[in-house]
This record gives C-alpha cells, sequence and structure tokens, in this order.
C-alpha cells in the first residue's frame, strides 16, 4: 500500500481546512482558541500517513466528524488502531450529532480531557536494570 507523500498529505490538509464541512466548522468553533482551558488543538493535523480532523497533541486526543460513509469503515478501523498504538485516543462523533447535540459533544470532549490518558504499553513495562532504570536509592554493594 503506497502512502500520500508529505507533500500530497500538506496540500489536502490545506484543502479540507478551507472547505470544512458544517459539522466540521461547528466542532471547531468549540475547540478553537483554547476555548477548553489550556487544550490547544489543531484542525486538519497530519499525523503520517493520516490527516485527522482534529487534535490536541498535549493531550494525545484526536476528535472525528463522520458522515455516513464512515459506517462499519475497515480502513478506519485501522486507521484508529494506528493513531492509538501512535499513544492518541480518537473520539469519532457522527456528523448529525454534532449539530443537533452540541451541548452532549462538547460534554464528552471535555470528559475525555478531564480523564487521564493512560500511558502507553511501553510504560507499563517494569524498568530496565540494564538500562540502569529503578536503581535510584538502590544500593549496588
Amino acid at each position: 500500500m503506497a502512502y500520500p507523500s508529505h507533500a500530497e498529505l500538506l496540500a489536502r490538509a490545506k484543502w479540507m481546512r478551507a472547505n470544512p464541512t458544517e459539522a466540521e466548522k461547528r466542532l471547531w468553533a468549540m475547540l478553537r482558541n483554547r476555548r477548553l482551558e489550556t487544550h490547544k488543538f489543531k484542525r486538519q493535523r497530519i499525523i503520517a500517513p493520516y490527516i485527522v480532523d482534529f487534535a490536541c497533541l498535549g493531550a494525545g486526543l484526536i476528535i472525528e466528524a463522520d458522515g455516513s460513509q464512515h459506517a462499519d469503515n475497515r480502513a478506519d478501523e485501522r486507521r484508529d488502531a494506528f493513531l492509538r498504538n501512535a499513544g492518541f485516543r480518537v473520539l469519532r462523533f457522527w456528523n448529525n450529532d454534532v449539530l443537533e447535540n452540541s451541548a452532549g459533544v462538547f460534554d464528552l470532549i471535555c470528559a475525555a480531557l478531564e480523564d487521564p490518558h493512560p500511558p502507553a504499553p511501553t510504560a507499563w513495562a517494569p524498568p530496565s536494570p540494564r538500562r540502569g532504570e529503578g536503581l535510584e536509592g538502590a544500593s549496588l554493594a
């Protein structure tokens, strides 16, 4: 599977920023200018080889606004797995939910930002004595 080049992704992201869907406009109105306290979101962010609708890199949170073409989409499942493996949580909202229940969507986003992001699976591993991890205060005598 050939992935698009960075230049192609950048051109596509710029086009998407200039031509948002109504749901993306509504979400951006909620997320822009640090409206969620200290959380900064970027829209149409490249996380190669993908472009995500909205990303808060500090919180490791991605928000997607989806139309009906995304129902039971295997490509979205692979994409979400890739993004989760890269350390992100992915929230997907149907466009009609964003447009008809903006308050509920906003509440779910706020809850996700308040809930601490679990560490990457590699952080769950015990310290490595070979690299000197976990030896603070330990006696080597």
